[in-house]
Order: structure tokens, then C-alpha cells, then sequence
């Protein structure tokens, strides 16, 4: 399967101040094998690493991290010879040791000239307490709706995506379009269960990959957190479609458990942020530049990594979203198409994502606001059936004057400014049509 992050991982290996690659990223997105992937096409040779099975590799770290050393014995160890520029240098499951974390910045000091990435499964929750400096960062996101065209043998409309060519988007084109939308909610972007999905399509069997998964997870909150915290874990985990298909769609502790706090899930919420299987959304009353100084800290949704997985944790039946009809955008869809866009928007670079919103009488939300270099604040509304959203948007547009507007729906693209509608299944090329 075409990974597109593969492109960065080409500018990161041609920098020419190339720095060891922290690779993040939830369990099962495909970190390793885009690693392998990278390797086989830039690369003479892959030297493998994984700290957590190979226990002699944590013995020659914790003797000696200078680079010298380690390259020596991973020479013996592994009866190759290392090439500085020929052989990749793949740390897995590096949090397992933190001499081996330790070294990353050992090398870039005294032998920059080898290409070293790390990765591992808990990788953020390591680095969340134990910053790692001269290394660069690089995230890893489940599969975007372009990937799983891409994956199906869809290029045709992989390239009227990445290439707006809004004129070529008839209605038979746009209908496929819908189809293939639809398909991947339900399978969602977890490369296994598309691959499960493009091998047998059939979508109960990427069903069973994604129920798989989610009892991984919760196998691995037992395995990582300390027992006081992993059934505050299970809760936060479990509540999330919860919320998302409320109305209002804010976080509130007291729908995880009567009498919930802040300061009691405080921690366990923020293992499930570090690990990468939830995204937290402040709230802005005040959508003014920097975003970042005017967000309410108790005022959040929280959203899951995977629109698939969120569709298996609320047990959303194929039928649902592809018998003839059905509308993606209304009611409980809502919530799936929000799933969806904050993905997307996650996927193609768009890294502080907030919403705004307004309490009281005059009651109001956008779904998300995102801040651009050149343009300001622009808010984004994921259209539902009903019109409520299409007040606060107003309201929205009355109060701050935006130069941009983006509302996303099913609807065609068309332009009427400051409004662009730009199709769900656009929605990844927000940046590039503004």
C-alpha cells in the first residue's frame, strides 16, 4: 500500500542537517512498515533494531552509548558492515530503552552522518516525560481517504482530488465518489483492516480486524498503566462516541462516571493523548491569532485516531452507511463525519485543530477554527441535515468578518464568498483551495 508520508521521509533523509527521526504515532498505524518500505527504495540495507525483543541490544546501550562503540558492536552482533550513507538505522520500540533514547542525540553531536529513525508503540508517552533533544519529530496517521483510494486502484480519483479538478466531478463521478466515502468510514484507515478490506471485500472482515484491535488496546492499558489508573482509561476510552453523538458533543466528566472530575481522569486522559489514540479539541471563544493563547482548558471534545475504529466502538452496522439513501451528514452521522474531517485534517498537516463556541442565550459552534499563515482564523462547519449549525455559522461570519469560510458537506463545490463548500470528500485539500 502507498504511504504518502513516505515523501517526507525523502526530504528527511536529503536534509542537510539531517537529525535522528522520532517516529510517532499509535500502535498499528503502520510505523513499521513504512520504515521497511522506505528502506527497500532509498536504501542498500535496513538494519532492524527492536529493543523489546532483542534484549542484548539494551545490554550494549547500557554500556556504552558513544557511537563508535555501538556501531562496532552492531557490526559483530549482526555480521554486516555498516554504510554511514547506504544503511538505515531503525531503532523499534526504542522507549524500551532509555540509553538507547539517550544515544539519538549522541549521534547527531558526533556522527551525524548516519540515518537513524526511531519509533515505538508508546514512543509519546516515553518522550511526553523524557524530551529527547537534537532529534526531529514526524507523526504517523492512520490512512487517509486518498491512501484508501489509492490502495482500492482508485488513481483516477486520487487525482482529481489531489489535483482539484472540480470541473471533472460529474454526477456519476461525484456518486463514486460518495460510494467510496462511505466504504471508508466503515473500514477506516488501520492499514489491516483495509488490507483485510481490498483482499476479501468484504467489509465484515475488516470489521473483525477493527474489533481485534480495540481489544488490543484495552489489552495494552492493563500491560502499561498502573492499576489505580486503567479503569479511568477504560472509562475515557469507552465514553468517547458517547459524546460525539450528543448534541453537544463537549467532553463532560460526569457522562463517564456520576460525580466524575477533572482532576480524577486527569492523567489516564492524558496516557490516551500520548499514545496516540485520541485527539483532544479545545474550545475558543475569542478566534483571534495566536489560537493557542485563547482556548478554554475545561472546555474540549475529544475525537479517536480512526473513523473506522470510532464506527466499531459504536457498533455503526454497514447497512447504516451504505443502504441507498443514507445520508452521511445527519443526525448520528454527524458525529462520523466530524470523526472524518478532523482525521483528514489531521493527515494532510493541519496540527492545532480547536472549535468555537458560544454558551448561553445565544447559544453557537463551529466545528473547528484552524489558523493560517496567510489568512487568518478560518472555521470550518461540517454540515449536518439541520440548520442549527448553519446559524452559529452566521453568527460566526457577523462577529468576525473572516476572509475564508469552509463548510463541508456532501453538497458540490461552488463558491460564494467568504463560503467555500468543498466536499467531505475534498475536505484533505482545504489548504491547497484556499
Amino acid at each position: 500500500m502507498q504511504r504518502y508520508a513516505i515523501k517526507d521521509l525523502e526530504k528527511w533523509k536529503n536534509s542537510s542537517n539531517r537529525k535522528p527521526l522520532l517516529l510517532y504515532g499509535a500502535r498499528q498505524v503502520g510505523k513499521t512498515w513504512l520504515v521497511r518500505d522506505f528502506a527497500k527504495k532509498y536504501y542498500d540495507n535496513l538494519l532492524e533494531l527492536n529493543f523489546f525483543e532483542n534484549e542484548s541490544l539494551r545490554h550494549i546501550f547500557d554500556t556504552n552509548i558513544k557511537p563508535e562503540f555501538i556501531i562496532e558492536q552492531l557490526e559483530l552482533l549482526f555480521d554486516t558492515k555498516i554504510d554511514p550513507q547506504r544503511t538505515l538505522l531503525f531503532f523499534d520500540e526504542i522507549q524500551e530503552s532509555q540509553r538507547a533514547m539517550d544515544a539519538l542525540k549522541i549521534f547527531y553531536d558526533r556522527a551525524p552522518q548516519y540515518n537513524i529513525i526511531a519509533a515505538g508503540s508508546f514512543l509519546g508517552v516515553v518522550t511526553a516525560r523524557q524530551p529527547v533533544g537534537q532529534t526531529e519529530h514526524y507523526t504517523l496517521y492512520p490512512m487517509s481517504f486518498c491512501e484508501f483510494l489509492a490502495a482500492k486502484g482508485l488513481d483516477n480519483l486520487v487525482d482529481l482530488i489531489q489535483n482539484r479538478k472540480m470541473d471533472m466531478i460529474t454526477e456519476p463521478i461525484r456518486n463514486l465518489f460518495e460510494t467510496n466515502l462511505k466504504q471508508y468510514l466503515f473500514v477506516g484507515g488501520m492499514p489491516e483492516a483495509v488490507q483485510e478490506y481490498i483482499n476479501t471485500n468484504d467489509m465484515n472482515s475488516a470489521r473483525i480486524v477493527q474489533n481485534r484491535l480495540l481489544k488490543e488496546y484495552r489489552g495494552d492499558f492493563s500491560k502499561h498503566i498502573p492499576k489505580k489508573d486503567e479503569t479511568r482509561v477504560r472509562m475515557l476510552w469507552d465514553s468517547i462516541p458517547l459524546h460525539l453523538f450528543k448534541e453537544n458533543k463537549k467532553f463532560i466528566y460526569k457522562n463517564v462516571k456520576v460525580g466524575g472530575r477533572a482532576a480524577e481522569f486527569e492523567i489516564s486522559m492524558q496516557w490516551l493523548i500520548d499514545t496516540g489514540l485520541v485527539y483532544k479539541i479545545y474550545k475558543t471563544e475569542h478566534p483571534t491569532i495566536p489560537l493557542s493563547m485563547h482556548f478554554i482548558q475545561d472546555n474540549f471534545k475529544l475525537y479517536m485516531m480512526d473513523v473506522g475504529l470510532f464506527c466499531a466502538m459504536a457498533d455503526i452496522k454497514q447497512s447504516d452507511l451504505l443502504l441507498q439513501g443514507a445520508d452521511i451528514v445527519n443526525d448520528m452521522f454527524g458525529a462520523i463525519s466530524e470523526q472524518f474531517v478532523l482525521q483528514e485534517l489531521k493527515a494532510a498537516g493541519v496540527d492545532k485543530l480547536y472549535y468555537w463556541g458560544r454558551d448561553g442565550s445565544g447559544q453557537a459552534e463551529v466545528d473547528f477554527v484552524i489558523q493560517m499563515e496567510k489568512y487568518g482564523i478560518v472555521p470550518i462547519e461540517v454540515k449536518s441535515a439541520n440548520n442549527t449549525k448553519a446559524k452559529s455559522l452566521k453568527k460566526y461570519i457577523s462577529e468576525y468578518n473572516p476572509k475564508y469560510v469552509v463548510r463541508t458537506s456532501l453538497n458540490q463545490y461552488r463558491v460564494n464568498e467568504p463560503i467555500y463548500d468543498i466536499p467531505l470528500y475534498m475536505i484533505s485539500q482545504v489548504l491547497q483551495i484556499l
